[in-house]
């Protein structure tokens, strides 16, 4: 619990940096996660620079991204109902989520070192799937965060990246 209030005094106290840091944390145990349980490399095989680099991509894209996304969804649809709820869903799911996705996969690409004409190849063969399988979770995800989290708690960002991108997209 004390660190519970310490993370909520933190986050009064410097929101963005908190969030962005919390996106980079979450991404960072997200890929840890995917390598050790999903794809089982054990340790010795751990690649540590693709942990590095979600990392990364949580506080310098995907935090700061995400997070800017959810106040101007607030200032759009303001209001906590769960029609309200189901609004921001829909312009999430429909609009942001397509666009994020077409900006986070050629990023991802283009740390990997891929050239933009393979980023380009990799992008359309990647990225139809990458929307699909983010539609088999995170609308329902997003309706329950849009109804029941307040904004400054929602930290969307990795865990949507992570969970809508199977690990043989990502890498």
């Amino acid at each position: 619990m004390a660190l519970w209030r310490a993370y909520q005094r933190a986050l009064a106290a410097h929101p963005w940096k908190v969030q962005v840091l919390t996106a980079g944390s979450l991404m960072g145990l997200g890929d840890i996660i995917s390598q050790q349980l999903v794809e089982r490399r054990g340790l010795q095989e751990h690649q540590r620079g693709r942990t590095l680099t979600m990392a990364l991509l949580g506080c310098g894209f995907v935090g700061p991204v995400v997070g800017g996304w959810y106040k101007v969804l607030d200032r759009f649809i303001p209001g906590t109902t769960k029609v309200d709820a189901l609004k921001k869903m829909l312009l999430d799911q429909g609009g942001f989520a397509p666009c994020f996705l077409g900006c986070f996969l050629p990023l991802v690409g283009a740390l990997n070192g891929l050239s933009a004409q393979d980023n380009w190849a990799k992008l359309q063969q990647d990225y139809p799937d990458a929307l699909i399988t983010n539609y088999y979770l995170w609308p329902a995800v997003q309706l329950a965060n849009f109804y029941l989290v307040p904004l400054h708690y929602r930290e969307d960002p990795a865990s949507t990246t992570l969970v809508s991108i199977p690990p043989e997209l990502r890498t």
